[in-house]
């Protein structure tokens, strides 16, 4: 147990990202096998992962949840966090990201570049997450490092520079070349260990070109070195490898490895540049927050276990063991169990009764966490995902997580009156768990619904209800989360009068409502009051505010909530005795309905950036069936044997896509969507889904 409180200098905290079907788990597998966390690395195909605990997982041979483990290489500890690749569990990355100090980007080196890896390199781009690239998969049928290279160039960045080449190609790969030690690593067939050869000689040429360039690299982001490569002098291997590391650190540069993790190449290389490369806490910028109430008095916090304690809680699940569990990356110094810890967002402290280093679902106990650990916390009933906790006597708030909307909805409804109060206590505890499922509970029709990223994010959240809640609710056909804008600005002059005796009740306002932006972005609603003070006291504002935002939220037309729409209040008008703010509020309702309508009022629907794989064979049967979903097609790529697809397509054509690819290929086919924008809905469709609305809405109360 000695071994786990390495120095913080020997720490690294890395994630494994990457598209769906790349191979992170195999590689997080391969990596604790060889760090001998495990005896036996895990099989996807065989459902014996260790990462992929949960039933679905195994099942579906996807990473679902993101699982955290710790294991060790070359004296240094070594924090691995496993992400899904589907975009549906955004969620997933995005609080991964959040917590780490460094990642691993896996490309398939068939697939390449593909959504998820864009996704997720834009996400490490606004953290400056310093990254490495391993090109895994080499030995498939089709794969190439040079187009992979290429396209990492084009579309991810031109600061990656490979440090090793791969020996052979597809079936016949089977080592590595190291360029700054010139040392090639040769794996024989069923063998998970390498033997060190020399360069082979076919090889020599492209070894050197690609091993000066890596030289000149380096030497351009360090001054001394500079000068020594100048005068002609080639650095020192030690050198080399402090400034590359330095590099790497600042994002300047990102190496690139490559292996097949299935078969063990390219592994232990990788974990060598995971520790030789990549930041330990230390080399990382301080974390920044702010003093709770006070967003303008920033505070730092190194990762120094003797400063005050201050820790991000990044992930939420319900253990059946123990219970609660809150996931933690500590920032900054120590706690014990027992002790207490302060949560800002609820202004309240509470007791960690203890604290577990986490291998996927298996739990290790242990009295004290301190900066640099991933630990998860029993004890922490009211924290959320994106919570700081930190010291009561010197509390900070780290900046919140960002997540994405949900773009598609699903109602449920219990199979029995006994099973609501089971159902709505089920649900709201897989939404505190995933911060992308949104549960709503419609106040009319008291109708249940849950809104997700994707359908496969909500059929999971469905077969977890089933299996580990024992619930079989009634689930309708997934709904598309349209929403409303207007299209031309429009004012309008209400007054909200009721005489009932005693006091009336007496409001007028007059309000404007124009589009944000020329361009559809989907979301924002900006509320302005630019009403003369001596017409309209301050204190009536913020009621006309409240019921303006609450009649955006709600819809107009359709029932939608009203989005990229800037509403001003331009005026208003009061009674001494009979106005209160409830009048006001009412008033800023009804203008706003009455302004909406007369707007140009449009719905809009969620456009999904689609990527096929496809093999040629079927492509045009593909295109063709893109274009009847009202699908647009931008790029075409070719990617071995199989076709590549960058294209757009509305989510509700894309409804059960998964389904009919299978069948227009053969089970060939694979795609990924993710959400990309808002589009107006043409106006024929429009009508459509207002009637479907309205119906639905009615069917309850017929009932």
């Amino acid at each position: 147990m000695a071994r786990k409180e390495a120095p913080i200098a020997k720490v690294r905290i890395i994630g494994i990202f990457a598209h769906v079907d790349a191979g992170k788990t195999t590689t997080s597998e391969a990596i604790l096998y060889h760090t001998g966390r495990i005896h036996r690395a895990g099989d996807i195909d065989q459902g014996s992962t260790q990462l992929d605990w949960m039933e679905q997982e195994r099942e579906r041979g996807i990473t679902i949840m993101s699982a955290a483990t710790a294991c060790h290489w070359r004296d240094h500890r070594i924090n691995l966090i496993d992400t899904p690749g589907h975009i549906d569990f955004t969620a997933e990355v995005v609080r991964s990201i959040r917590v780490i100090d460094g990642a691993v980007m896996i490309l398939c080196g068939v697939g390449g570049v593909e959504p998820q890896t864009e996704a997720v390199w834009g996400h490490a781009n606004q953290e400056n997450l310093p990254r490495l690239i391993f090109v895994n998969k080499l030995d498939r049928i089709g794969a190439s490092f040079n187009r992979v290279l290429s396209e990492i160039h084009q579309r991810l960045t031109s600061s990656a520079v490979p440090v090793q080449l791969p020996v052979g190609r597809e079936d016949g790969f089977h080592g590595i070349v190291d360029l700054l030690t010139e040392r090639v690593y040769m794996w024989e067939s069923d063998t998970k260990d390498y033997t060190v050869t020399g360069v082979p000689n076919e090889m020599l040429a492209d070894v050197e070109v690609a091993r000066e360039a890596l030289i000149d690299t380096i030497c351009e982001t360090d001054d001394t070195l500079l000068m020594q490569r100048l005068e002609g002098q080639e650095p020192s291997l030690d050198a080399l490898k402090a400034a590359l590391r330095s590099a790497t650190v600042a994002g300047v540069v990102v190496p690139v490895l490559c292996g097949a993790s299935r078969e063990h190449m390219g592994v232990q290389p990788l974990l060598d540049a995971v520790v030789d490369f990549l930041p330990s806490p230390i080399d990382m910028p301080a974390t920044v927050g702010h003093r709770p109430g006070r967003p303008n008095e920033k505070v730092k916090r190194h990762d120094d276990a003797t400063e005050p304690f201050c820790a991000s809680a990044f992930k939420i699940t319900v253990d059946p063991y123990v219970g609660h569990l809150t996931w933690v990356r500590v920032f900054s110094g120590t706690l014990h169990t027992g002790d207490s810890i302060y949560n800002p967002r609820i202004e309240e402290k509470e007791r960690v009764g203890r604290i577990y280093r986490m291998h996927a679902n298996h739990r290790e106990q242990v009295d004290v966490m301190a900066a640099s650990d991933v630990v998860a916390l029993v004890g922490m009933k009211s924290a959320v995902t994106g919570d700081t906790l930190c010291d009561p006597e010197d509390p900070i708030v780290l900046e919140a997580f960002d997540f994405p909307e949900p773009v598609i909805s699903i109602a449920l409804a219990p199979s029995s009156p006994d099973e609501r109060d089971r159902l709505n206590g089920a649900v709201r505890r897989l939404c505190n768990e995933d911060p992308t499922l949104i549960r709503k509970i419609n106040a009319e029709t008291g109708e249940l619904t849950l809104s997700g990223m994707g359908e496969l994010h909500l059929e999971i959240a469905v077969d977890r209800l089933r299996r580990e809640f024992g619930l079989t609710p009634k689930v309708s056909l997934p709904q598309v989360a349209y929403r409303e804008t207007v299209q031309r600005p429009a004012e309008v002059r209400t007054t909200y009068r009721k005489q009932s005796g005693g006091h009336g009740h007496y409001a007028r306002i007059e309000l404007r409502v124009e589009p944000l932006g020329e361009e559809v972005e989907g979301e924002g609603v900006v509320f302005e009051d630019a009403s003369p003070a001596s017409n309209l006291p301050r204190e009536f504002v913020r009621p006309v505010e409240i019921g303006v935002r609450r009649t955006l939220e709600e819809g107009v037309i359709a029932g939608y909530p009203i989005t990229n729409i800037k509403v001003t209040l331009l005026d208003g008008d009061y009674h001494d005795v009979d106005s209160a703010a409830i009048d006001f509020e009412v008033a800023g309702s009804m203008a706003t309905k009455e302004t909406i309508h007369k707007a140009a009022p449009v719905l809009m629907e969620p456009v999904m950036a689609l990527d096929v794989n496809v093999p040629e064979d079927y492509l045009g049967t593909v295109v063709a069936d893109i274009g009847r979903r009202r699908g647009t097609l931008n790029e075409m790529r070719v990617r071995g044997n199989f076709r590549n697809i960058d294209g757009e397509v509305p989510l509700a054509e894309a409804r059960g896509y998964a389904t009919e690819l299978r069948s227009l290929t053969q089970g060939r086919g694979s795609f990924s969507l993710r959400f990309k924008r808002y589009d107006i809905l043409p106006e024929d469709l429009a009508q459509e889904v207002i009637a479907a609305r309205r119906e639905r809405e009615l069917q309850p109360a017929i009932a």
